[in-house]
């Protein structure tokens, strides 16, 4: 692959970490993807093994971070049902109010969920920092795959 193709993946790869962080754009599946161009382009054995290498780790991220997740609000007695609230209003909060309208929206709609269950506004706000520490959890984990894709890209640079 020439200079120029390297840096444009690894800017998409780039804009993929960023998606990760920011939960707008599907960060792990765009990283993944650029490092699937870059193995295909370059082709050998070196190319697809760090593509496995990224492909696995993306893999076990992505489960990892729904499992430990799902964990910890199960722990906390937080249902599900309230993330489900909470990110719908989330969406509504996007096109409703640009740029924070999606965190605004999700914690206003785990608050609500919360208080209209438990009837204690201290409670529902305890749930609400639960929801959103496992949020931060499940955004670390899927961060930590896409950054050993990375790794395994940057590696395959060094290689080829």
């Amino acid at each position: 692959m020439s200079l120029g193709g390297e840096v444009l993946v690894g800017l998409v790869i780039l804009v993929g970490l960023v998606g990760v962080v920011v939960q707008v754009l599907p960060g792990s599946v765009i990283v993944l993807g650029g490092v699937l161009v870059w193995a295909v382009v370059t082709g050998g054995a070196t190319a697809w093994t760090c593509f496995a290498v990224g492909a696995l780790a993306v893999l076990v991220a992505a489960v990892a971070k729904y499992l430990l997740a799902g964990r910890f609000l199960l722990r906390n007695d937080v249902p599900s049902s309230t993330l489900i609230w909470g990110g719908a209003l989330g969406i509504v909060g996007f096109f409703v109010v640009p740029v924070v309208g999606l965190p605004l929206g999700f914690v206003v709609g785990v608050w609500a969920a919360e208080l209209v269950r438990r009837r204690d506004a201290r409670a529902a706000w305890r749930a609400t920092w639960v929801a959103l520490r496992a949020t931060g959890l499940s955004i670390l984990v899927e961060l930590g795959g896409a950054l050993i894709a990375t790794g395994a890209w940057v590696v395959g640079l060094g290689l080829t």
